[in-house]
């Protein structure tokens, strides 16, 4: 190996650990491996910033806007608001939301197209008196298989697409994926529909959760106990009720950092901050049989009766949101101190810290008190995914119709060369603006721009590792490893290797990677580079065993209060699946 190879093995191993160790957001990750590739004089400082106009990352950008219209104008929504009569049994319910977000998502971001139908799946399990785990886990991996099926379903597909462009001058066009994405669609939604969600341990899908979103006693509180308190004086084992109501009190809020555990013989004093354990609607009677203040962390003002504009709402924490690594003062400055942190839920690990002390992580539901008029606001500024029910547009029917043909439009004139697909699509997101449906700010508020930093700083990386030759090494050493085994194998190989990446990295960046390492395969080979691309494209989408590989997963995580080792249970067998009906449709879609 040369230096140069060796320089670059360097930083791709150091970037894939800290990719996967999650401490810091990837975006950031990304920038470090591109200074990293510039001062190593791997990357010409010239070529640093291309990335940011490379068509890859135009196209992302614009399909995350045309999304975020598409969402505006109810166009999955219009669909979803007709399901109700179709979730009558379990595998009902699961077949009529999974195909919906699985179709949706081959045409708009599945992020998108989840959080639309999120809140529709979490009423509808409420009305058939059903666990949220049952319906939110499908309806994750449901996005991932749409996605699979077009150009524009999922960023790796796009980064596919356009180095393909840069091998053998031409993209992949809208729907090259689809002979191979959409029969593993169909029989991945199939599977889940009849088979996998059976693999969810069983205490899961047996919560009761009819009339609430979430399972009792996931959301973490603090409650003061004022003078003149019935406690005071008490005893918990003394408390009418209280071992018997859904309210539990795991400790006493303490100096420090954590709460101090009790027992039912602590005797309650006045001043005294319980921590308590509750789902919010058993929380308020509690409070008012007992007369205890409601801890928030916003001002005092919140403590006294709240008006009737004032409302409680939930939310997950997204991937890609400011909150992350931060605490309570966040909120507090973000939104004016006009929204509260009531409670916290995080699935998989106890929360035994007072709400004032944490930093939250992707995937916890927060429980916010604030202003009817401005907290929804406050939420999408914060990155907030909210689980109550939007709002219907009366002028809906008409908004969908508008934007469906200015979307099918931008497609048309792609496919038929009148221009290129990124420009097809920038003009469609002028044409919303122009109609209303996307105001300007939206344009830049949708964008989803770590997504945006991560692609650009990654394609210079990546063709740091084709320059300097490291690609072609490790395909030939993959080559030899190989000896003897047909291409069937090696492209096998290739799927399974960037399914494994794709579960512990973003896929967009185990896409850039994996890609030139399938091209420099198929050239040592002398065979075409489609079935290794497509191979890549396939296994990059394929994030189904951890809660970590894929947005989708992290969000469904809390409200349906899976832990991180659900995950494997119905994906490891999709994943079988996938690799066994896909590398077969691979060679005969994209013969060699």
């Amino acid at each position: 190996m040369t230096q140069e190879q060796i320089a670059i093995s360097a930083v791709l191993v150091l970037t894939m650990g800290l990719f996967g160790w999650g401490r810091w957001r990837y975006d950031l990750v990304a920038m470090f491996a591109l200074v990293s590739c510039v001062l190593l004089r791997l990357v010409d400082p010239s070529d640093a910033f291309t990335g940011f106009g490379h068509p890859a990352v135009i196209t992302v950008a614009a399909v995350l806007i045309i999304s975020a219209a598409l969402k505006n104008a109810g166009v999955v929504d219009e669909i979803a608001s007709r399901l109700s009569g179709l979730t009558e049994t379990p595998i009902m319910h699961i077949a009529a939301l999974t195909c919906v977000i699985t179709v949706a998502s081959a045409f708009m971001n599945n992020v998108g197209a989840l959080a639309l139908l999120l809140p529709i799946a979490l009423s509808t399990s409420a009305e058939r008196n059903r666990s949220p785990a049952l319906i939110l886990m499908p309806l994750a991996f449901g996005s991932l298989l749409g996605g699979m099926m077009t150009l524009i379903g999922t960023p790796p597909n796009i980064i596919i697409a356009n180095i393909r462009a840069e091998e053998a001058g031409e993209p992949f066009g809208m729907f090259s994926f689809a002979p191979v994405g959409f029969p593993i669609a169909v029989v991945g939604v199939a599977f889940i529909t009849f088979i996998g969600w059976r693999l969810i341990p069983k205490e899961r899908l047996e919560n009761d959760s009819a009339g609430q979103l979430f399972e009792v006693g996931s959301y973490l509180t603090e409650a003061k106990v004022p003078e003149g308190s019935a406690i005071v004086d008490q005893t918990l084992g003394d408390i009418d009720g209280l071992q018997d109501s859904n309210v539990e009190v795991i400790g006493v809020a303490g100096r420090r950092h954590f709460a101090k555990s009790v027992s039912s013989t602590f005797k309650v004093s006045a001043g005294d901050v319980l921590i308590l354990r509750s789902d919010p609607n058993d929380l308020k009677g509690f409070l008012e049989q007992y007369k205890l203040e409601l801890q928030t962390t916003a001002t005092p003002a919140f403590n006294t009766p709240s008006p009737e504009n004032d409302v409680m709402i939930e939310g997950v924490v997204r991937t890609e949101s400011d909150l992350i690594g931060r605490g309570v003062e966040f909120i507090r400055r973000s939104t004016g101190r006009s929204v509260a942190l009531v409670g916290l839920a995080r699935n998989g690990e106890s929360v035994l810290r007072r709400l004032r002390q944490q930093t939250f992580k992707p995937g916890d539901v927060l429980l916010l008190h604030g202003d009817v008029e401005t907290i929804d606001q406050h939420m999408n500024e914060m990155g907030l995914l909210p689980l109550a029910s939007r709002p219907i547009d009366l002028n809906r029917s008409r908004r969908v119709m508008l934007a469906g043909f200015i979307f099918a439009a931008a497609i048309i004139m792609g496919i038929v060369g009148i221009t290129s697909l990124p420009v097809a699509f920038l003009m469609a997101v002028g044409a919303y603006v122009a109609t209303g449906i996307l105001s300007p700010r939206q344009i830049y508020d949708d964008i989803d721009w770590p997504v945006i930093v991560l692609l650009a700083a990654m394609i210079p990386v990546g063709n740091a590792l084709t320059t300097t030759g490291t690609t072609q090494l490790v395909a030939n050493s993959l080559i030899d490893i190989t000896d003897g085994l047909s291409i069937y194998w090696i492209i096998t190989l290739l799927l399974v290797v960037t399914m494994l990446l794709s579960d512990v990295i973003n896929n967009a960046a185990t896409a850039l990677v994996m890609a030139p390492l399938g091209i420099a395969l198929a050239n040592s080979l002398g065979v075409n580079s489609d079935p290794f691309l497509m191979s890549v494209a396939v296994g990059a989408s394929c994030a189904f065993l951890t809660p970590i590989g894929h947005q989708c997963n992290t969000l469904v995580m809390g409200p349906g209060g899976y832990k991180f080792s659900d995950y494997w249970r119905m994906g490891l067998p999709l994943e079988i699946l996938i690799v066994v009906i896909s590398v077969p449709l691979i060679l005969w879609a994209w013969p060699l």
